[in-house]
């Protein structure tokens, strides 16, 4: 049974503020997402990585490696004009004909626990379609126009990558037209019919979206030490 990892890394990184896309920002001496790869590394010397990134990032990022001197195995596929359309092109770097998992990771999440992609990729070898979730712990309000009102947060959960999916199951999803309701893969294998089964994450597992995200990501990484 092969393991794959597809890690999307096509963000402008607008909200950031800089002219650096943020998945090349160093975060205490290491682009993030070479820290993101890595992990991945961590929890498989096997696992095969495909990283999708833009075309008109790919020459930055091959200097980048040839800085840090990032020797790290992977196959590189171009950047989609959506996220559904760069999962596309990384799926089709894996054999039509491969069994196994394959997971679909944000290249800005580099502090996702090994614990959890393993917790991911087993569960996926059964239920096929898995995705990390955190409890909600902020109150959550509804709002519809001029109207709010507050609604349980027990009922709500926080989505997180690595979504891991049954190989053949991903590729059959990924072959509908692509729709605006695609908000993440998880999405598309419902759209195709197949239900989500949820297993915990890790409340570290942030998305570096923000310079705020980037300050707590410093910290984290300085308490490692």
């Amino acid at each position: 049974m092969s393991e794959y990892v597809i890690i999307v890394a096509g963000g402008k990184g607008l909200r950031m503020g800089g002219e650096i896309p943020k998945q090349f920002i160093a975060v205490n001496g290491l682009p993030v997402l070479m820290r993101t790869m890595l992990r991945f590394r961590e929890y498989s010397d096997s696992l095969q990585i495909i990283l999708v990134l833009p075309r008109d990032h790919q020459e930055y990022w091959l200097s980048l490696c040839r800085q840090y001197q990032f020797g790290l195995s992977y196959q590189l596929a171009d950047g989609g004009s959506t996220r559904f359309h760069s999962v596309q092109n990384g799926l089709a770097l894996i054999p039509d004909t491969a069994q196994g998992v394959v997971g679909v990771h944000d290249g800005v999440r580099p502090f996702v626990s090994v614990e959890v992609i393993r917790r991911c990729y087993d569960m996926a070898r059964t239920a096929q379609a898995v995705i990390p979730v955190t409890p909600v712990v902020e109150t959550l309000r509804h709002v519809e126009g001029p109207q709010s009102h507050t609604v349980p947060r027990s009922e709500y959960c926080l989505v997180q990558t690595p979504q891991v999916f049954d190989i053949q199951l991903l590729k059959a999803a990924n072959r509908q037209p692509y729709s605006d309701a695609f908000t993440d893969d998880a999405s598309v294998v419902e759209a195709y019919g197949h239900a989500i089964t949820l297993v915990e994450g890790n409340r570290e597992n942030i998305k570096l979206t923000t310079p705020l995200d980037l300050a707590v990501a410093r910290t984290m990484l300085n308490s490692e030490l």
